[in-house]
């Protein structure tokens, strides 16, 4: 999962009340690309991606993730940090909480979101909004009041783990920025067999806006990617 300011108090409770029903467990993956609600994040690099998620019997969840960034115009690495709280109530699953997204060498570009998604089914369907953001992002995307909401579909078809997705990322300053609007609708769909990936993505970026990833001028390419992932008990 990717991605928030831990809250202590809540997470420290958990930890003195029920620590035996606490689960921690580890990810890393090699990707030829690393896409990003449908845009690329590292220039269309290789990257390498990681996390640590701790999780409780209660719902209560906290992790961190980290990407390298490529030949992105970010540079450095990006660092997210996030808790929620995950259940289920007469088979429909819920999930709720914050996130913040920390670029290394670029810290004039974080921001913080607060989420939510439920899922009945093969059927997904999430809200994230942007509460907070630093100064790199006035007038831009990113920005305090973005709204991004999603869908998918997951399901098995043969052997193979079948994700069919789709989002729109509505910017709270469309229009404000130097190339027009920025604001974008993305789809896509992915194979996943035991810890190998296929994905491919398209967007609607228009093709000169640097504002939406702010790393290429072909942002609405159609996009292939590989990657390889693993689990790890801790």
């Amino acid at each position: 999962m990717k991605k928030s300011i831990v809250l202590a108090t809540a997470v420290a409770s958990v930890l003195t009340s029920g620590i035996a029903a606490a689960d921690l467990t580890a990810n890393a993956g090699a990707f030829s690309n690393y896409i990003f609600r449908g845009t690329t994040y590292s220039g269309d690099s290789a990257v390498v991606q990681g996390g640590i998620d701790w999780t409780n019997d209660s719902g209560i969840y906290a992790g961190t993730w980290v990407s390298t960034l490529g030949a992105a115009g970010l540079g450095g690495n990006e660092i997210d940090f996030y808790v929620g709280y995950a259940g289920e109530a007469g088979g429909l699953g819920y999930d709720v909480g914050v996130l913040t997204y920390q670029y290394t060498s670029t810290p004039e570009y974080n921001y913080t979101e607060a989420y939510v998604s439920a899922s009945m089914s093969i059927i997904t369907v999430g809200l994230a909004y942007t509460v907070d953001a630093a100064s790199g992002n006035k007038d831009a995307a990113f920005d305090a009041g973005d709204i991004y909401v999603s869908g998918s579909a997951d399901f098995a078809a043969g052997p193979f783990d079948t994700s069919i997705y789709a989002g729109s990322y509505q910017f709270t300053n469309d229009g404000k920025y130097g190339n027009g609007d920025i604001s974008y609708n993305h789809f896509g769909a992915s194979l996943s067999k035991d810890s190998f990936t296929f994905a491919i993505d398209k967007n609607d970026v228009e093709s000169t806006n640097g504002a939406v990833g702010g790393l290429a001028d072909n942002m609405d390419a159609v996009r292939f990617t590989i990657s390889f992932t693993q689990d790890f008990q801790l």
